[in-house]
Parts: C-alpha cells; structure tokens; sequence
C-alpha cells in the first residue's frame, strides 16, 4: 500500500495537469517556449506516473487494467476481472 501522501501527490498533479491543458497546447502551438517556462512544473504531463486505482503501487502496473500486477494477480485468481483466466495448455 502506497502512502496516501503519495497517492494525494499524483491526484494533485493529475488536477494541474488537466487545469493548464489547454494553455500548454496553445503555447505550444505558438512556439512560445517562454511561456512555457512559467507554467507550474507539475503542469507537464510527463511528470505523472502510472499508479494501481485499489493500492497505489507506481511498480508493476498493467495500463489495460489501471492495476498492479499483484492486485491483478488477486483479482483475477478471485474472479472479479471478466474475461480474465488462468492460462492452461
């Protein structure tokens, strides 16, 4: 389990991220590189990282799925991922 100053962290920069969208792509657009420069630097996407939605694991995490491998391996023994089955050949 991640802690949840970790995990409050990410949720802050995912809000920053999608406030300043739109000003990036216009500055971006108009090659103002300056401008650039004084947005806030959580306000690059670049800087967020991929965390697990149940337990906030940044290792191992499965974008399909938006989980951890551990929790994913959890779920799917349990049954609660459909479409999901132990391979067997």
């Amino acid at each position: 389990m991640a802690k949840e100053s970790m995990k409050a962290r990410e949720r802050k920069r995912a809000a920053v991220v999608a406030k300043y969208a739109e000003k990036r792509k216009a500055l971006k657009e108009a090659g103002d590189y300056e401008g650039l420069q004084k947005l806030p630097k959580n306000a690059s996407p670049i800087r967020m990282h991929n965390r697990c939605k149940l337990t906030g694991r940044p290792k191992g995490y499965m974008r399909q799925f938006g989980l951890s491998r551990v929790t994913f391996r959890e779920m799917a023994n349990q049954g609660l991922i459909p479409g999901v089955k132990k391979a067997s050949w």
